[in-house]
This record gives structure tokens, C-alpha cells and sequence, in this order.
């Protein structure tokens, strides 16, 4: 499906590719700021460079997506990604969550094994959903799908490594990776739904349906969890803090979109 020159969307059809592509573009632009908060306090210096390049690939990615929205006519890509307010944006509630107490600037007391289990099972999930959308029926959307691919497959690897490394490690680390996992799984129902226009979404062929969606993510999972002996089900999954595709957030996106937005409320109308 590509938008012709001289005709307008059917409205239902963009209602549910905006709704979309709002989720896609929120979810990475909040986690890439998660991980960017992580320089200079990663375990080592390989990894802070390693964890900065996937932040800066994933802000990439929420850069397109907002584009995507802009040439729908939802407005300029900063406006989009700076300009919204938190009851605005759709991501999922687990992204914007703080990576621990304190502050990246001072005092940072932030949690790896959060990070770890955060990162591994979303870019996991991103990843079901870019392969899904290769074959979107808005083209457009297919075609930065495939460019998108290209990256994830070194951020799953980055994360997979670290994820099976820490959970077979000796020490606190194992009783520390549990305990991350039961706080991402509370709200990982968010990563994975669709919202409140995911029938509709499916319906008209811009990805696979939520649930098709969500036991892909289980089947590529399942050997992972099975080879440190871990057992995961559906049942688990929640959204104990709210949803996040509803525009229900934390007082945790307030305070990251209030450091994000600085620069821009300076002057909305410049170019950045």
C-alpha cells in the first residue's frame, strides 16, 4: 500500500498506521535515551562504546519512524520527538522506566542486570516486529523495516551474549538477573501489545496480529531460557504500571522528556 499523489489515506487505514508508528518511533527514542545515560558507567570501556553505538543506532531508528509520521502530515520530526507531551507518546511504560536510583550526572546507583534483561527482550521483540513488517502492506514502512534489520542483528547478539554470560555466572549475579527479569516481565505486556487500534492494525496488513506477534517472541526466547534454565510463560507477562499505548506513563518519562526537550524549548521553530 503506498499513498498516491493525488489521493488521500482512507482515514481508518492512516488512523492505524499512525497509531503504529507512534509506538515504533516512542519506544526506541525513550530507550535510546535509557541507554545513553549509560555512558561512562558501563562495566567496562569496551562496553560503553559498544552500548553508546546501539543507542545512537536506535535513536537512528526512532528518527525514521518519526519521518514516516512527518510525511504523513503529523508534523516535523522534532516536534515529534521533542514537542509531545508524556500523555502524548505511546511507548511502553518498561522503556521509560529509570535505569536505577540516582542521576547519570551524579551518584548513578543503576542496575545492569536491568539494563541486560530490559534491552535483550525488547530488541528481541523489535526484532519479530521488523520481520513482520518487511511485508507491511505501507510500503514505506516495509522499506525502513528492512534498513532497521540490518542493525538488529548485532544488538540481539550484543545483548544474547551478556544475557546467557550473567545468568550463568556464579555470585550475586544470577539472583540479580532474576530479580531483573520479574521487573521487565511485570510490564513486558506493553512491549508487546498493540494498542487499543491493534485489531485494526493488523487488519489492514501493516503487521502480523499481536498474538501471532507475541508467541513468535516466546518460540525465539525458548532455547535461551531452556540453556540457563530458566522457564518463561505468557502467563507472566503484565502492565503493572500502566499502558503506555493508552498514553498511561510514569513520573519517570516526565523527568526524561523535561532533560530531552531542553535544548529544543530554547527555540521549537529552529532546525536541530
Amino acid at each position: 500500500m503506498n499513498k498516491p499523489d493525488n489521493k488521500p489515506f482512507d482515514p481508518a487505514i492512516k488512523s492505524a498506521l499512525t497509531a503504529l508508528l507512534y509506538q515504533l518511533a516512542d519506544d526506541d527514542f525513550i530507550l535510546a535515551y535509557r541507554g545513553s545515560e549509560w555512558l561512562g558507567l558501563a562495566p567496562h570501556i569496551e562496553e560503553d562504546v559498544a552500548f553508546s553505538s546501539i543507542s545512537q543506532d536506535t535513536m537512528g531508528h526512532a528518527a525514521m519512524f518519526y519521518q514516516l509520521l512527518e510525511d504523513l502530515g503529523e508534523g516535523n520530526i522534532d516536534s515529534l520527538a521533542h514537542g509531545r507531551e508524556a500523555s502524548e507518546r505511546k511507548n511502553a511504560v518498561l522503556l521509560e522506566m529509570v535505569n536505577g536510583p540516582g542521576h547519570y550526572l551524579s551518584t548513578a546507583q543503576y542496575d545492569w542486570a536491568f539494563a541486560v534483561v530490559r534491552n535483550y527482550f525488547y530488541v528481541q521483540a523489535k526484532k519479530v516486529r521488523m520481520d513482520s513488517l518487511k511485508n507491511s502492506s505501507y510500503q514505506p514502512l516495509a522499506d525502513v523495516a528492512l534498513k532497521v534489520n540490518m542493525e538488529l542483528y548485532y544488538h540481539l547478539l550484543h545483548w544474547k551474549t551478556w544475557f546467557v554470560q550473567l545468568m550463568q555466572a556464579g555470585g550475586e549475579a544470577r539472583p540479580r538477573m532474576e530479580a531483573a527479569i520479574k521487573k521487565v516481565l511485570g510490564d513486558f505486556e506493553g512491549v508487546l501489545t498493540l494498542g487499543p487500534l491493534g485489531n485494526e492494525i493488523a487488519e489492514h496488513g501493516l503487521i502480523e496480529a499481536e498474538e501471532r506477534l507475541k508467541q513468535r517472541w516466546l518460540f525465539m526466547m525458548e532455547p535461551v531460557f531452556e540453556s540457563v534454565n530458566l522457564s518463561v510463560s505468557e502467563s507472566v507477562f503484565a502492565m503493572k504500571n500502566g499502558n503506555g499505548r493508552k498514553g498511561e506513563h510514569t513520573a519517570d518519562l516526565d523527568a526524561a522528556l523535561s532533560t530531552l526537550s531542553e535544548v529544543y524549548n530554547v527555540d521549537p521553530a529552529a532546525s536541530w
